[in-house]
């Protein structure tokens, strides 16, 4: 008998399911990719564990982006005024057609990441290129239109690409209420489930427990609604038209229309969000942000601006697609042992573990004399010592 369901096994979800449709998407070249895409970078040099990769991410996402989509659009959590400014909710079609390209943007929202993900996405790529336009292209390829077409009923690519990359990554296209709120569910800034997964994965991986927090009562809390009144009642007025009881309708209505809708929480799962809001802050001060970590992101980065051709990662498709962490982890390892190969000193010092040492970090003593405190110190000790010697990691 044919298998229609397909279940994969993942220490976070215990299970995710897809069925023969969507199959056929992650079998695609473009998803097969990141199996061979490093979560984490270069972090495995640092935390040995830390080997998970994009692939086993990027189901996860899709798994708790179901989720999510499942319990907001469920009928008792959903007010009568969102049903008026939501009407793809009452239509049973619409909403199974939105859940399936939901999971679909959720599945293929990684697949442009270069390799070692976001090691050297900002110095390597041509300008105005980073991975959401990668992912975007790819998405709209002819090889993944293929596939969509296909799919019953049909998807349309432009709504895939709407959820994967969300507005901010997309401010050419228009879009509507409906999308934007299911574009928030997986990359939006607080309840991302982009982000979700990304924190219990790593946590996990890494062996700390900086990134643990309760997200089942967090999605189960999770609903669509309208945001918070600006509190500008000066600029609603009454018309002079009609009655008191005519104007105040027509002042309530506006000020309906000028409240978005957003993905927010019930009462019940504040504690959940703020258990959200400290695991991305303490990972990212303890893991992300720690010195070793970014500095060898800082070698790779070196290495490959002198391995590459002309410096940068080609945006052609095709090029984009052959280029994975095993074939820079070949050329670190040829090049680590042969100084006449490109780049090196910097793959010596990746594949020896000899990377730069803190030499200077930012404190509040300096800050307080000079805000740039440390881009004096940088220019001090490089025109004494020569620039080569020194790196300088800045972030906010």
């Amino acid at each position: 008998m044919a298998k229609n369901i397909h279940e994969i096994r993942d220490p976070i979800h215990a299970f995710v399911r897809l069925d023969s449709d969507e199959r056929e998407v992650l079998d695609s070249r473009p998803f097969q990719r990141l199996r061979h895409i490093h979560q984490l970078g270069l972090t495995y040099l640092l935390y040995p564990a830390a080997t998970h990769k994009r692939f086993e991410h990027s189901l996860g996402v899709m798994e708790l982006a179901s989720r999510v989509f499942d319990v907001v659009t469920t009928p008792g959590n959903v007010t009568d005024e969102i049903r008026r400014r939501l009407p793809q909710l009452e239509r049973e079609d619409e909403r199974r057609y939105w859940r399936r390209i939901i999971r679909m943007a959720a599945l293929c929202h990684d697949v442009g990441h270069l390799p070692f993900s976001h090691a050297a996405e900002t110095t390597l790529l041509p300008e105005d290129w980073c991975h959401e336009r990668l992912t975007r292209e790819i998405i709209l390829s002819d090889e993944m239109e293929s596939i969509w077409k296909n799919i019953t009923p049909p998807l349309r690519s432009e709504d895939i690409v709407k959820l994967a990359i969300g507005p901010k990554e997309a401010p050419d296209l228009k879009f509507s209420e409906w999308e934007t709120i299911l574009a928030e569910i997986i990359v939006g800034d607080a309840f991302g489930v982009d982000r979700m997964d990304y924190l219990l994965r790593d946590s996990h991986h890494l062996g700390v427990a900086y990134g643990r927090f309760d997200h089942y009562r967090l999605i189960d809390t999770l609903r669509i609604l309208p945001s918070p009144p600006s509190g500008r009642n000066d600029e609603v007025r009454q018309t002079q038209r009609g009655t008191e009881e005519d104007g105040t309708r027509e002042a309530e209505v506006g000020q309906e229309e000028a409240r978005r809708v957003e993905l927010g929480i019930e009462e019940g799962g504040v504690h959940s969000a703020e258990a959200l809001l400290l695991a991305r802050y303490f990972m990212y001060t303890q893991v992300y942000f720690h010195p070793v970590r970014r500095v060898y992101d800082i070698h790779l980065q070196d290495f490959l601006k002198a391995w590459l051709s002309d410096g940068l990662f080609s945006t052609e498709l095709e090029q984009h697609l052959k280029m994975t962490d095993n074939e820079i982890t070949a050329a670190l390892l040829e090049a680590a042992f042969d100084a006449s190969k490109a780049g090196h000193e910097h793959a010596r010092r990746i594949t020896q573990r000899q990377h730069f040492k803190v030499i200077y970090q930012r404190n509040p003593n300096d800050v307080n004399i000079n805000l740039e405190a440390g881009s004096a110190v940088y220019r001090a000790l490089t025109s004494r010592f020569g620039e080569e010697h020194f790196r300088r990691d800045r972030y906010v």
